[in-house]
């Protein structure tokens, strides 16, 4: 369980929110709200990838992550650029750990400049930091 202190450090960075458990389900909550929840998804589904060690899952997962975030028309298509995309496209027959790097790169930044300003500002962050200050009340201040 996170603190107060911890709740209110999530605004350094969008690592430090993509880190925390609960962090990263309050960042999950704010980006469906506002219909992105893919570029957290994306970026996730990446970091477990490239944790892969057998080459047969590296070429299930990466056609996974494929098809359900880059090819057109995909369930959870993210917002990259024709280069990036491109690559991927030529590369996916021949997956190697690094061949969403790019993409994932873009995204994270993407999320880190944009999302995460407005997920500092949103309600979803404010009242996590207000029920994490409650509860730090509560514990030193028992008589109230």
């Amino acid at each position: 369980r996170s603190n107060a202190g911890e709740t209110v450090a999530w605004s350094e960075s969008v690592d430090k929110v993509l880190s925390n458990k609960e962090g990263l389900a309050a960042f999950r909550t704010f980006l469906k709200s506002e219909f992105s929840e893919e570029n957290v998804e994306f970026w996730l589904a990446c970091e477990d990838f490239k944790k892969t060690k057998s080459s047969t899952k590296i070429a299930l997962k990466a056609q996974k992550i494929y098809s359900d975030f880059i090819q057109a028309d995909a369930p959870k298509e993210i917002n990259i650029d024709f280069h990036t995309k491109n690559d991927i496209s030529q590369n996916i027959s021949e997956p190697t750990l690094s061949c969403f790097d790019a993409a994932q790169s873009s995204i994270y930044c993407l999320m880190a400049k944009d999302s995460f300003p407005r997920f500092l500002r949103s309600e979803v962050y404010k009242e996590l930091v207000k029920k994490h200050q409650d509860r730090n009340q509560k514990r030193w201040l028992p008589f109230l």
